[in-house]
């Protein structure tokens, strides 16, 4: 009598599909990355074109407007954002970034003071319902996890 356990043969064979995502995850360049925060700024653009006509239709041209001003907030931290991780790539890789430190850092924090002279100036001058420019603002998460669940399934 044998005390020894046998395993079954499936058990060592890893799975096909898990190896398959794992070799895709590994291939993921930064010329991917890149593309996908293109697709992610244009879906945020047409998104926010969509947004600003039913806010337009439903509760007047000033929600539209703050409607806009929310996807231009979201459009520009998209842009500020793959600025950023194409810096931060550039300096991984061991490359000379496109743009000094320096100047990727003061960008982006103006991006920031831009981004809250644009909320506070929309608010305080238009008479529209803040839930436009909520939604506009919100655009930019829903346009990167509409990319990442697109990324997911391929």
């Amino acid at each position: 009598m044998t005390d020894s356990v046998t395993t079954p043969q499936s058990d060592s064979i890893p799975n096909s599909d898990a190896t398959a995502e794992a070799n895709a995850a590994m291939n993921f360049t930064d010329a991917d990355l890149r593309a996908a925060m293109q697709r992610s700024l244009r879906t945020c653009a047409a998104m926010g074109i969509i947004l600003t006509g039913i806010f337009g239709f439903v509760s007047g041209w000033r929600s539209a407007l703050l409607a806009i001003a929310g996807t231009i907030v979201s459009l520009v931290g998209l842009y500020e954002w793959q600025q950023l991780i194409d810096f931060v790539n550039a300096r991984l890789d061991r490359q000379k970034p496109a743009r000094p430190a320096a100047r990727v850092a003061v960008m982006f924090f103006l991006r920031l003071g831009f981004a809250a002279v644009v909320i506070y100036a929309s608010l305080k001058c238009s008479r529209g319902t803040p839930y436009a420019l909520i939604a506009g603002l919100g655009l930019g998460v829903l346009a990167l996890a509409i990319e990442a669940v697109r990324l997911i399934r391929s």
